[in-house]
């Protein structure tokens, strides 16, 4: 089991419980589902940067992911809808509370002038989303085999209520938010 699980169901619950001063165990928020998305804008001119964000993400996330489809057409960006233009994965599970412990503790310190980040990025309803400018910060990328450098977008998706239920949450489980 990952530490980050064990974490959770020990000491984060309790704390938890005692800020919010819920009635029943229930009531504290826990972690749904950690949802990356990778969008390849150039995979409609060089097919192969496609294949190369598939790989990427799948080394990443250990979990095979799946090729998003443009819905509409839209002739500014010379998109033609079905074309193949990004790829996702949703990570649930042990997975998840893997990802997670590998992106806190190894993936965020080895940003470039890391000093956090924001603690403004929820969405109202105890989500919170991430963009990352590039996939080499995670230690199973080998530099020699990008062919080239993409960003993704991490969200975290938990039952809170509120943001701030969600904010203690990701706090107590090790995200450096900035002060």
């Amino acid at each position: 089991m990952s530490g980050l699980k064990d974490k959770y169901i020990n000491e984060i619950r309790n704390e938890m419980v005692q800020k919010f001063d819920y009635k029943n165990i229930f009531e504290v928020p826990r972690l749904e589902k950690v949802a990356i998305n990778m969008g390849v804008g150039e995979a409609k001119e060089n097919p192969k940067l496609l294949d190369a964000a598939v790989r990427d993400l799948s080394i990443i996330s250990g979990q095979k992911p799946v090729v998003t489809k443009a819905k509409k057409s839209v002739a500014n960006f010379k998109l033609r809808e079905g074309m193949s233009i990004g790829c996702k994965v949703t990570l649930r599970g042990m997975r998840m509370y893997y990802f997670l412990e590998k992106l806190i503790n190894v993936a965020l310190p080895r940003v470039r002038d890391f000093r956090g980040i924001s603690p403004k990025s929820f969405d109202g309803r105890g989500n919170y989303s991430l963009g990352l400018k590039e996939q080499l910060i995670f230690p199973e990328i080998d530099y020699d085999d990008v062919e080239k450098i993409m960003g993704m977008d991490i969200t975290v998706v938990t039952s809170a209520k509120t943001d701030e239920e969600a904010r203690e949450l990701l706090r107590l489980f090790g995200m450096p938010f900035k002060v």
